[in-house]
């Protein structure tokens, strides 16, 4: 009854579901992975937001890069705003409002940190410069989230040249150190808050999304291990079904010989 099964359509079927198999089991493998990475990942920035902040040079020693494992760590520093070389970032949104990032130098007695103090709206033309609130003047205390450096690799936004004068696309530390009078820490920090805390001020940035830590690639997982199960299943239907159907075919062929006799 099963010798179907050596057709050379159904072998071809066999080959399918086998190709499949160790496909969805893979695929499956790579999306449990993401959710692995992504839940650390998660648990580590919501570990890093509600630990007390500590002093920036603790974290971010001069010359050196962050660590991954320190991004979006709470740290304070104490210093004075260098306005004259602030900077505005193009082409960056807050509630879904297109805007600029506003990134001030604090000068303090180790060398100074890039500040990014917040957004302010666009100007009436993309090349115009925004209006920027300024910072407190004299000795200020600045807490903020550390951040990596901006590159084209980590936000995905592509740099170019030929911007207007003080403004920028990426925080890219070390790219904006070159122009700068001091030695510049390799990260730079995102403001919470600052004392004293002055007039009027750019928006403050909202914390980090975490989102579900993973879960949707979980899900994912989850989905390509069921279709592996699918497709087991759906190939046992089928042969059985076509056992039962040439079992009924040879049946009724056996019952038409027999009234032919």
């Amino acid at each position: 009854m099963y010798r179907f099964l050596l057709s050379r359509r159904w072998v071809g079927l066999h080959l399918l579901v086998l190709v499949l198999i160790p496909a969805f089991f893979f695929l499956g493998r790579w999306q449990w992975g993401r959710f692995e990475e992504r839940s650390a990942e998660s648990a580590r920035i919501t570990a890093n937001l509600a630990a007390a902040p500590v002093p920036l040079e603790r974290l971010d020693p001069i010359g050196s890069s962050v660590p991954e494992r320190d991004k979006y760590r709470l740290v304070t520093a104490t210093g004075r705003y260098d306005t004259a070389h602030e900077l505005v970032v193009r082409r960056r949104t807050l509630n879904s409002r297109v805007g600029f990032y506003v990134v001030t130098p604090l000068v303090t007695p180790q060398g100074a940190v890039l500040v990014n103090r917040g957004w302010v709206p666009a100007g009436a033309t993309a090349d115009a410069s925004p209006q920027v609130p300024a910072p407190p003047t004299g000795e200020v205390t600045v807490t903020g989230r550390l951040r990596l450096a901006e590159t084209q690799d980590n936000t995905g936004i592509r740099n170019r040249s030929g911007l207007p004068n003080g403004q920028i696309l990426l925080i890219e530390t070390p790219r904006i150190a070159e122009g700068l009078p001091y030695k510049v820490f390799g990260g730079f920090v995102e403001l919470t808050s600052q004392q004293p805390q002055g007039g009027s001020a750019p928006e403050l940035l909202p914390p980090p999304d975490v989102g579900a830590g993973g879960g949707l690639n979980l899900a994912y997982a989850v989905q390509w291990w069921l279709f592996i199960g699918i497709a087991v299943g759906g190939w046992v239907l089928l042969v059985r079904r076509e056992a039962r159907d040439l079992q009924t075919e040879q049946a009724s062929q056996d019952v038409t010989v027999r009234a032919a006799r």
